[in-house]
């Protein structure tokens, strides 16, 4: 099977840089503005759109910025959700600021980008992600994300303004606007004719496969075909080699400033070669570490934010294999990818750690050229949601889109919750309650036989240890109406999968 895993941007000798990237976490903010907000009504607020204002929206303290460039420094950007600034530094300056009484931790920035390489979406590509997730279901009630603002923090457009399959976005002017935080100040349309390295076209095909249709072919390729967008470039792989995960929080900032509430983000940071002592390393990937991760966690639970995430595609990376940042915060929507078929895992979609408390990847759907290009297919799923009822806030659709995937509420940390199916979806944002398909089987001993009601020949099998940690995934036959399973190992729950129907077999 032809398979595009991520690539890792390789890296030149650490010579060729001047100085790597650091954060500057300071210990307080400026509150001298705190007064000048606090004193106000809600209405007022409200009218100066400052309803949502709390400390994370507080600025850097403008002292303290004066006194980090008396130490000869330059700072990049700035991070009012983190209290940071980002600079390049030298080791002594490193020292120096350390030794500020205002300044809590110096950090360097993780080196490691990753990328989802992709193909040109074609209509077989395509066409099974969208029976999958049930996409007819949208289109018989006329559900398009009209009227929904989706983000997209990515690393480059070329492209996207001749593209057949974005042509009535940009024809509705339905681009709101779009930033290049690797070259600020640069005209952001300029992302759409200019093309600086191999990966300048990975967003646009997140954005097609967000929203793309190609009305010449009459091919669909997302599902908010009329969202309206907001577009940030973050990272530059010919340039630095670095994560540059400051430019990718100064986006998710610029967008909450816009009252962006839903963002697709198909970039993830795990290790690198640079320097082997910044990068991170799979346990690191606790929900807590991170920068992007604590940014996004600040954005799920700070301001309403919904980010959806690509897994990552390191599940074949014996040396890796789970979640990178900032997939494996608590409160961010992450993607795996499966089989087209038996809608498992699918080899190269990165899994959950086993050290967290909850699922992830959160839910998956079939990719064939990673979970770069499963996350916007839910993203435009989510933005379908938020049209047939604006009311959900960000926790209500992660759990409406959760409890419409097939495997619900049989999680595991392959591919989550399953494949999310829009019936069920459409159903549960208008009511919180939905007829269950699934049920619990006890079993004795270690045979067991159940009789079940299923098109399917072969299914689907997960070997848990525990109710979300897989041992083993297999494939199961189903003869004459039932199926037969034989306890292996530390097996305490079996999940059978019949796509219709989810059984969670116990263990005695």
């Amino acid at each position: 099977m032809k398979r595009h895993i991520l690539i890792l941007f390789c890296f030149l000798p650490s010579l060729l840089f001047a100085s790597p990237k650091y954060w500057i976490y300071l210990k307080n903010k400026d509150m001298s503005v705190a007064p000048a907000v606090s004193h106000l009504t809600m209405e007022n607020r409200q009218m100066l759109g400052l309803e949502r204002f709390d400390g994370y929206d507080l600025p850097i303290n403008t002292h303290y910025e004066e006194l980090i460039r008396g130490q000869k420094v330059q700072i990049i950007n700035r991070s009012k959700w983190l209290n940071a600034v980002s600079a390049k530094l030298t080791r002594e300056q490193v020292a120096q600021l350390e030794n500020l009484d205002f300044v809590a931790s110096v950090e360097p920035i993780d080196p490691g980008f990753y990328i989802a390489a992709t193909a040109p979406v074609e209509r077989a590509q395509m066409a099974p992600v969208m029976s999958q997730v049930q996409a007819e279901i949208f289109q018989k009630q006329n559900i398009t994300a009209k009227n929904i603002t989706i983000g997209v923090i990515d690393a480059g457009f070329y492209g996207a303004d001749s593209s057949y399959s974005l042509e009535q976005i940009f024809q509705n002017k339905r681009i709101l606007g779009i930033r290049d935080f690797v070259k600020p100040g640069r005209p952001g349309e300029l992302l759409f004719s200019t093309a600086e390295s191999f990966s300048d076209m990975h967003g646009t095909e997140v954005l097609a496969s967000i929203a793309g249709i190609d009305a010449k072919d009459q091919i669909q390729y997302g599902l908010a075909t009329n969202a309206k967008f907001y577009l940030a470039r973050t990272d530059y792989s010919m340039r630095e080699y670095r994560g540059e995960e400051d430019n990718w929080i100064a986006a998710m900032e610029w967008m909450d400033s816009l009252g962006v509430r839903l963002i697709n983000t198909s970039l993830g940071y795990a290790k690198g070669f640079t320097d082997p002592k910044e990068n991170y390393t799979p346990a690191q990937m606790d929900g807590k570490t991170s920068a992007i991760t604590k940014a996004a966690q600040i954005a799920s639970d700070k301001k309403g934010i919904l980010l959806i995430v690509s897994a990552g595609n390191e599940g074949e990376d014996k040396s890796w294999e789970i979640v990178s940042a900032p997939a494996d915060a608590r409160g961010v929507l992450s993607i795996g990818a499966t089989n087209s078929k038996l809608w498992n895992r699918i080899g190269y979609s990165s899994m959950g750690p086993e050290f967290l408390p909850y699922v992830k990847p959160n839910v998956s759907c079939f990719s064939l050229y990673g979970t770069s290009l499963s996350a916007p297919v839910i993203t435009g799923f989510a933005a379908c949601l938020l049209q047939a009822n604006p009311k959900l806030t960000n926790k209500e659709l992660i759990g409406v889109i959760e409890k419409s995937a097939h495997l619900y509420p049989y999680g595991n940390n392959y591919v989550g919750y399953g494949v999310p199916q829009a019936s069920r979806a459409l159903a549960l944002a208008k009511a919180p309650y939905l007829p269950s398909n699934s049920r619990m089987v006890k079993a004795k001993g270690r045979n067991i036989t159940i009789d079940v009601k299923s098109n399917e020949q072969l299914v689907a099998l997960y070997r848990k240890k525990n109710t979300k940690d897989v041992i083993a995934q297999q494939v199961g036959k189903v003869q004459q109406g039932k199926i037969s399973l034989k306890r292996i190992g530390r097996e305490k729950y079996t999940t059978i999968d019949l796509k219709e129907e989810v059984i969670e077999v116990q263990w005695d």
